[in-house]
């Protein structure tokens, strides 16, 4: 086997393990799908709660680049403390080593069990029918196809060692801090620390032994753990002081981290042959131990100093000036760094469509009250809002557009749909809103005065329809479907008011008690406060899949 067939071949099982390492990730993903939701809605001040949160989703997605880049979206947003982030961070690092283990699994003669998945997830994929089953076959067809690609570098690899010039090169590459560097630079390129130390393992169980043994290869891997912040950091580039600083914070993880445990392999020479060689059998293995090593203890040493290196991001990332005041129509929960993450990003959206309900019954209220107390001069107040609430509606079915691109589930995209269908539920609230800002001024301009007790009993209507938009709030962004029912009725109960109201005025109007001139504004209102509770019951039983 030629140097250029042996060159292919490598590249070809790199590809092949890059492509099945993102397979298994994205279905991975796609399989959690609410837990992820929740579980970064349950965030705390608990160091080790965060932690633990940080390793289960990056063991979850296989990525801790897509939980920093994630993490760095809620700081950005304001949800996310860095005191919470930086527990998360350094429980993603740990989380990380999980696809080094598997892969150091090539050395126990089991690869073949992994490669049967291969068709084995693939025959899932062809003849399931439910997402959430072809979501699993495809996970299981990038965990084999993870091992393919392992195989197909292992062969080619092995017959490297018995190349002179190779080994020879390979020996001469024997400075750590080049080594290091090499790390740092490989995974800055391939944007992933976990296939920059698979490659390593790789080369280690085909017996290709970099800068003559001992510690050479740990070098490596350190570096890669530096390598992997590049994400974060990029990703950062434009938002917030905090959300810079976060990645500062995953950058002083790293870099603290892996300069100690360089000096300490400086220093302790035969610390692989040691410890590693002594406790692990396999080469492969050694470093993947190796790397779970490194990042756990480095949680350990740390996360007690978690505040220090949260004041050490403030004094090097400086609020330079105060940051922009936001629009209203800004986002408040969503950032583009969680469309990678759909569950997450439809839960943020979900918060953001509530926060456009919000000014919506906030439009509603004002005009209203206004209509009550005859005044005008709050009305601007009710178009500036409104126009808020569509430009803030736009960016959401923007974003919505934009999950749905981006290979959502079936789950996912009917939650997408029914948001869709929130949206414009919410923009009618806002322009029944408006309508009431015309009753009002026709009231004042040509002094309609109406039957005495006829305001409380529109108070009364009024009060019923925020109280059924906060039980829809419940049902919808809390998910207490239990409560559907309790809104139902309370739509009803509107129903209610509205026909008696109508039959009273037309009794009234018939007996001479009401003027004829206020008839058209009276059942209008009715009807429109009626309508509201109509759309907010459609948002209720949208939001009950």
């Amino acid at each position: 086997m030629d140097i250029l067939e042996i060159v292919i071949r490598i590249l070809a099982g790199c590809g092949a393990f890059l492509l099945g390492f993102k397979v298994l990730s994205d279905n991975m993903e796609k399989i959690a799908g609410n837990g992820l939701k929740q579980l970064f809605n349950k965030t705390s001040d608990k160091r080790m709660v965060n932690v633990g949160m940080g390793m289960v989703t990056t063991a979850v997605v296989q990525s801790s680049s897509i939980t920093t880049v994630m993490v760095v979206g809620f700081v950005n947003a304001g949800i996310m403390t860095l005191y919470q982030a930086t527990a998360i961070i350094m429980g993603a690092n740990i989380g990380t080593t999980i696809t080094a283990q598997i892969a150091a699994l090539q050395a126990f003669d089991i690869d073949l069990i992994f490669m049967a998945m291969l068709f084995l997830g693939v025959f899932i994929e062809l003849f399931a029918k439910k997402d959430r089953i072809k979501s699993v076959g495809l996970a299981l067809a990038g965990l084999g196809l993870v091992f393919v690609g392992l195989g197909l570098m292992s062969d080619p690899m092995a017959s490297l060692k018995t190349n002179p010039a190779v080994t020879d090169f390979l020996s001469s590459v024997n400075n750590p801090i080049l080594l290091l560097f090499v790390g740092v630079g490989l995974t800055a390129i391939i944007q992933s620390s976990s296939a920059v130390t698979t490659i390593v393992i790789s080369m280690a169980s085909a017996g290709l032994i970099i800068g003559g043994g001992g510690n050479s290869a740990l070098f490596i891997i350190l570096g890669s753990n530096i390598g992997t912040c590049v994400t974060a950091l990029i990703s950062s580039i434009g938002t917030s002081v905090n959300a810079r600083r976060a990645s500062i914070i995953h950058l002083l993880f790293n870099v603290i981290g892996s300069v100690i445990f360089a000096v300490i392999l400086l220093c302790w020479r035969n610390f692989s042959e040691v410890t590693l060689e002594r406790w692990f059998s396999s080469p492969s293995t050694q470093i993947a131990m190796f790397h779970t090593i490194f990042n756990v203890t480095c949680t350990l040493l740390f996360l007690p100093f978690a505040k220090g290196l949260v004041f050490l991001a403030t004094k090097l990332v400086l609020d330079k000036k105060m940051e922009e005041e936001k629009d209203a129509s800004d986002f408040v929960y969503m950032d583009k760094r969680f469309l990678s993450t759909p569950s997450v990003a439809i839960g943020q959206l979900k918060k953001e469509t509530f926060r456009m309900a919000d000014m919506a019954m906030d439009s509603l209220r004002l005009a209203f009250t206004a209509f009550i107390q005859r005044d005008t001069e709050v009305l601007d107040k009710v178009t500036e809002n409104n126009e808020t609430v569509a430009k803030l509606g736009g960016k959401i079915s923007e974003y919505l557009v934009q999950v749905s691109a981006g290979g959502s589930t079936l789950s996912d995209e009917r939650q997408v749909n029914a948001l869709h269908n929130t949206i414009g539920d919410i923009s009618r609230v806002a322009e029944l809103a408006d309508n009431f800002t015309k009753y009002t001024k026709k009231e004042v301009k040509e002094n309609l005065v109406f039957s005495e007790g006829i305001n409380a009993k529109l108070e009364e209507m009024h009060t019923l329809l925020h109280k059924q938009y906060e039980l829809v709030k419940k049902i919808v962004v809390n998910g207490e479907i239990s409560l559907t029912a309790q809104s139902d009725e309370l739509e009803e109960d509107i129903d209610g008011m509205r026909r008696e109201l109508v039959a009273e005025h037309i009794t009234r109007l018939a007996q001479g008690k009401c003027r004829p001139e206020n008839n058209t504004v009276f059942i209008n209102l009715v009807c429109n406060l009626e309508r509201v509770g109509d759309h907010l019951n459609f948002i209720a039983h949208n939001g009950d899949n």
